[in-house]
């Protein structure tokens, strides 16, 4: 594989990533595609997969499926072993619904490297799967399992794995120790530093004997404004562009509705277009 020179990060974010959509399928018109290194976290993963597969308007329609289907979304399994989202149901919409184009994708693979980040339940370490023809969708599932709300884990190897965005939610830094000297950074919040929330607070406590967990759920926002921090101040040989909302998007990780979709899908594309706009001129 050739050196590593730009990079595309793709930051998780459960239904926010209609946004990411948006901002992909403008890549994909404008053919914005030429990255050496791709790296999604969580349903980031998902957006990749879609625009390795060069497949436009996919990801929106299947995040625009999967929040009306109860095969996915469903409060009466929320104590279930399937989880109030039922994680796997993502190999069925990838192989019947949203079909996903593995054969493209595989083409396209063979020109980048193609990272997905997941995190080890056993130490709290980010790690980082290269999906290919046979792991491909347990791939983007071990990087979407959420815990709490899906099934909780997911295991690949017999390696015990959850979702990428609690040990590396905005890998940038992975990027640059691959070698990366530009990226492209596509957020689904708004361009700032977080604070704990309240969902990674509860957790902390509920892991609270678990140190490795513990550490996951309780230093969570501050890994994430690490790679703000880097973003904001890189290397001098590093050029970063960071497309993000404008303002907080109006679909959640979790809440959604299909006019919010349709608005954050939209405000991605109008992101893309500035910045290609941008980038032209």
């Amino acid at each position: 594989m050739k050196k590593i020179k730009n990079s595309l990060v793709v930051q998780g974010g459960g239904f926010r990533t209609a946004f990411t959509a948006g901002v992909l399928d403008c890549f994909l018109l404008y053919k914005y595609t030429s990255f050496d290194h791709l790296i999604g976290v969580s349903a980031g993963a998902i957006a990749i997969s879609y625009f390795l597969g060069e497949q436009y308007g996919s990801h929106y329609e299947a995040a625009h499926h999967m929040i009306k289907d109860p095969n996915f979304l469903n409060v009466k399994n929320a104590l279930s072993e399937k989880g109030y989202m039922n994680i796997d149901y993502l190999r069925t919409v990838a192989e019947n619904i949203c079909p996903f184009n593995m054969d493209k994708a595989l083409e396209n693979l063979a020109k980048s490297k193609v990272e997905f980040v997941a995190t080890d339940m056993a130490n709290g370490e980010p790690v980082f799967l290269e999906p290919n023809k046979k792991n491909w969708v347990d791939t983007v599932i071990a990087s979407s399992t959420l815990p709490f709300v899906t099934k909780g884990t997911h295991k690949i190897n017999g390696q015990e794995l959850m979702d990428g965005g609690w040990s590396d939610p905005l890998p940038v830094n992975r990027a640059y120790q691959l070698g990366a000297k530009k990226m492209v950074v596509i957020g689904t919040l708004p361009y700032t530093k977080i604070k704990q929330s309240w969902p990674d607070y509860l957790a902390s406590l509920y892991y609270r004997k678990d140190q490795a967990r513990f550490k996951v759920f309780n230093n969570n926002h501050e890994v994430y404004n690490q790679s703000i921090e880097f973003i904001s101040n890189p290397p001098k040989e590093v050029e970063i562009d960071y497309l993000a909302p404008s303002k907080t998007l109006q679909s959640g990780t979790y809440n959604k509705s299909s006019q919010s979709l349709l608005n954050d899908y939209r405000h991605g594309m109008h992101v893309a277009m500035d910045y290609l706009h941008s980038k032209s001129s």
